[in-house]
């Protein structure tokens, strides 16, 4: 036999086969490899579902929010979108005050039939202004013998009086109307100068 013939031979071939029957092995071994890399897709629902829960949740609360600034902003809207209105009939309602006031005492009990008819009607006429404010959430002041609170009232000249407490509202020279929680217009007021010091309720803290 030559050499030729030697290796074309059983034994020539057999690496051959060997190397045939390797690369099927070498092939799975990515598969593998790539089976134990890959995301479990429960724990991908399970993350998934609770970010689309935490959104839930947040939309839910801003939604809320939103639900109550609207009912707070209707509310308002409602309470206090006549203030300008309200503070122009205020001033009508002052002149018929004015007008009362201005008739003197003795005018009035001399006075004949018509002038007496015509005092009853405007005070009925300024009654009635009132009645209707109030009914809209406007009401009026009467700070008289209370102490003197600048978020409701206007200082506008002290009375000396010792019986008292000092800064006791004593005197109204024009009425003040809130609306609602708001101050419409503070009461003009006189306040005493004088007296002992107001008692400090156990709510205030004592000034330092």
């Amino acid at each position: 036999m030559t050499d030729e013939t030697n290796k074309n031979g059983p034994e020539a071939a057999a690496p051959e086969e060997f190397e045939t029957a390797a690369e099927p092995q070498a092939a799975e071994k990515p598969e593998a490899d790539a089976s134990t890399t890959a995301p479990d897709p429960l724990e991908l629902a399970r993350a998934e579902s609770a970010e689309l829960r935490d959104k839930y949740l947040r939309l839910a609360a801003e939604m809320d929010n939103l639900r109550r600034r609207t009912e707070r902003d209707v509310k308002d809207a409602k309470s206090y979108s006549i203030a300008g209105f309200a503070r122009d009939m205020l001033a009508v309602s002052d002149n018929l005050r004015r007008a009362l006031d201005a008739i003197p005492a003795d005018a009035r009990e001399a006075g004949d039939a018509g002038l007496k008819a015509l005092i009853e009607g405007v005070e009925m006429t300024e009654r009635s202004m009132l009645a209707a404010l109030e009914r809209h959430g406007v009401k009026q002041l009467d700070p008289t013998g209370q102490k003197f609170d600048p978020n409701f009232h206007q200082a506008m000249f002290e009375v000396p009086n010792t019986e008292v407490p000092n800064n006791t509202v004593v005197q109204v020279v024009q009425a003040g109307y809130t609306i609602g929680e708001r101050v419409l217009r503070p009461a003009m007021v006189g306040v005493a100068k004088g007296g002992p010091k107001a008692a400090t309720s156990e709510s205030e803290t004592p000034a330092a």
